[in-house]
């Protein structure tokens, strides 16, 4: 949907993307008391960033009428993502509709399995892909990349986005004909210009203090002396315009100036090789590393890259800790989480704080692709893992710097990551044929530029991409240079970094959980558990530790210390171990008759003490006057008689009378 005209001196693009996840669509019904559908989930809101980010630049400059796209789910088999059927589903619409979209768009999903890439595989299939890539494109280029990887090599991403443009071409075939059949005449919409009068007098009056703002190398400095200059010309060049037309005047000067600032700072890089900072092309801005600044966390590590800095924040936790997902998507639970803020101080602005807005859960998805399988084995390591990315200042490629500062804050937390992950942002200004690939991009460099392309992974291959292009005409050669550029980058970072780390810590916090995982027979988790879970919890009680098992009989403790892990672990197996001949064991008497008493060796098996055996060799009458029920005793296994399912006892030493 689309309002039919711009609401009056609107200056920005309204677009809105919605995803809507109906639980009925897998047959299911939602969790908790309400029993509907309430906030996106992370899926859907992700989904939304990934219809939103290619479609927004494909709209005419100039349309400012407010969109809304909408996709719900109404069916969904829980084999293949819906994603890339919604992206395509909503250039579609815009395709079909009178809206004045510059596409059509679609997306496919490329998989790298077993050597061979799949194009829009099964979910099942892509567990352990090297490779999972969804693409959108135009019929001229692509546009918008997001990747999962398992260090995959450039090339193999390279020949993926090849494989996906050509696919793309058949779905924007059939978008063609679809619109032949039904689409609507589009709106027409006023050619978007700058007023080349206002822009010719800003270059001749102001050209000089243009290019000297725009050169100033520090953030801060060079938004405020923008921010007075532009102030200044607007109201130099508004003097004596009428009351009625002062508003629209100073709108027209504003975009007048913008034009100017961008194509300064564009001639500046793209001709004269010079960036707003100073810096080369491929360099990086300088890098510092701490590790283990906050003390009571399991994990800490500062990443420093220029004016943009991130503190990562590693906590340990139980199984039982793990994320419950209650979604139409097969995953219905999460061990390893990445939350990532980005506080409005950062950028040196006031701002609400009211719980993680779309970016924060875009970056935190993209931070958390990256390092996912560096993580150790869920067998050998079986914690569950959260870090959350504090960003504390921000000019540009904050999402690669929380990359960075997490691999380093999961070595100080002693998690023995398989390798160490680095991350960097590259962008691109291209010119007619003539282009430049950008190194570490900082944020007047995303605003003003042609590409944004974040690529993590380690020193062996990638492990998530995530670019948006905001112009047509990106070949395959340009992402190959950037790609190859973020290469040499990567490497650079990582060698920062581990010069601070050089590899995991030998031991876990002191202040994490220890875990110890036992193996029992799956028959036996009811003897664990007991009656109404009396067993399992006066253990977590006894001991002050918490017990999770899982169906297959894995049972995880995750106990305070050592000792406390320990001497709960020899409880349960004492409990599940089967009693053989010559066991000696301490129980109580749980029932006396006339031929002997019964003496509870664990929970639900029990044995004999003839009368004959507690008398210590000197006959009794009563079973009564030697033991009674209650009393502890400590007796031998001196026989098992499975067939009439029987044990016999002695005791080690012969009670006193009673």
């Amino acid at each position: 949907m689309a309002r039919e005209e711009a609401r009056e001196n609107q200056d920005f693009f309204p677009l809105t993307v919605d995803v809507e996840e109906r639980m009925y669509a897998a047959g299911k019904i939602p969790g908790g008391f309400i029993k509907r559908e309430s906030r996106p989930s992370d899926k859907a809101t992700l989904t939304a960033r990934q219809i939103d980010r290619p479609i927004r630049p494909s709209f005419p400059k100039g349309f400012m009428n407010e969109v809304q796209i909408i996709g719900t789910v109404l069916s969904f088999d829980q084999e293949y993502a819906y994603d890339v059927l919604t992206m395509t589903g909503a250039s579609a619409a815009l395709t079909l509709s009178e809206i004045p979209f510059l596409g059509p768009l679609a997306a496919v999903r490329v998989g790298l399995i077993d050597g061979e890439y799949v194009v829009n595989p099964l979910l099942s299939q892509l567990e352990g892909a090297t490779l999972d890539l969804v693409v959108s494109g135009s019929r001229d280029a692509v546009v918008m990349v997001e990747a999962g990887a398992m260090e995959a090599s450039e090339q193999q991403v390279l020949e993926g986005l090849r494989i996906a443009h050509a696919e793309i071409q058949k779905l924007i075939d059939a978008q063609l004909r679809l619109r032949e059949l039904a689409g609507k005449p589009k709106w027409e919409v006023p050619v978007y210009e700058v007023d080349r009068g206002l822009y010719d007098a800003i270059v001749s009056s102001y050209g000089a203090d243009v290019d000297r703002v725009t050169a100033i190398q520090e953030k801060k400095a060079r938004q405020d002396a923008t921010v007075e200059l532009r102030q200044q010309i607007v109201e130099r060049l508004t003097q004596g315009v009428d009351e009625a037309e002062l508003r629209e005047r100073a709108v027209q000067v504003k975009r007048a100036f913008s034009q100017r600032e961008k194509d300064v700072i564009r001639r500046r890089i793209a001709v004269d090789k010079r960036r707003p900072d100073g810096r080369g092309t491929d360099e990086i801005r300088p890098i510092t590393c701490e590790v283990g600044l906050v003390p009571r966390t399991h994990g800490s590590a500062l990443f420093t890259r220029g004016q943009t800095q991130a503190l990562t924040l590693t906590t340990l936790g139980a199984t039982g800790d793990a994320q419950r997902i209650d979604t139409i998507n097969p995953e219905t639970g999460k061990k390893y989480m990445h939350h990532y803020n980005f506080p409005p101080y950062s950028v040196g602005e006031t701002g609400f704080m009211r719980g993680p807005k779309r970016r924060d859960i875009g970056h935190g998805a993209l931070a958390e692709r990256a390092l996912v399988n560096m993580l150790p084995d869920d067998k050998e390591f079986p914690y569950t893992i959260r870090l959350v990315s504090e960003i504390l200042e921000s000019n540009g490629s904050s999402s690669m710097a929380s990359v960075c500062g997490s691999t380093l804050s999961l070595m100080d937390a002693g998690v023995q990551i398989k390798q160490p992950v680095a991350g960097i942002a590259m962008g691109l200004i291209k010119e007619g044929d003539d282009y430049v690939v950008l190194s570490d991009i900082a944020g007047v460099e995303d605003h003003l530029g042609d590409m944004d392309f974040k690529v993590a992974g380690s020193r062996n291959g990638i492990t998530a991409l995530q670019m948006d292009i905001k112009i047509s005409g990106v070949s395959f050669e340009i992402l190959g240079d950037a790609l190859e550029q973020a290469r040499l980058g990567r490497l650079f970072i990582l060698d920062k970094m581990l010069a601070t780390l050089p590899e995991p810590r030998a031991e876990l916090s002191p202040f994490a959980p220890r875990i110890f995982t036992i193996q029992i027979n799956p028959d036996q988790i009811g003897l664990v558990i007991g009656k109404g879970g009396e067993t399992i919890k006066g253990l977590c009680e006894e001991f002050g530790v918490q017990i999770d098992i899982e169906d297959d009989g894995t049972i995880y403790v995750a106990a305070p210390d050592m000792e406390a892990g320990e001497a709960v672990t020899e409880r349960i197996v004492s409990m599940c171990k089967d009693i053989e001949v010559g066991d000696i064991i301490t129980g109580k008497v749980v029932k006396t008759t006339d031929f002997g008493a019964f003496v509870e060796l664990k929970k639900g098996v029990d044995g004999l003490i003839h009368i004959s055996k507690l008398g210590g060799g000197k006959r009794i009458d009563k079973v009564d006057d030697v033991v009674s029920r209650g009393d502890t005793i400590t007796v031998e296994v001196v026989e098992i008689d499975k067939a009439r399912n029987r044990i016999g006892l002695r005791p080690v030493e012969a009670p006193a009378e009673h």
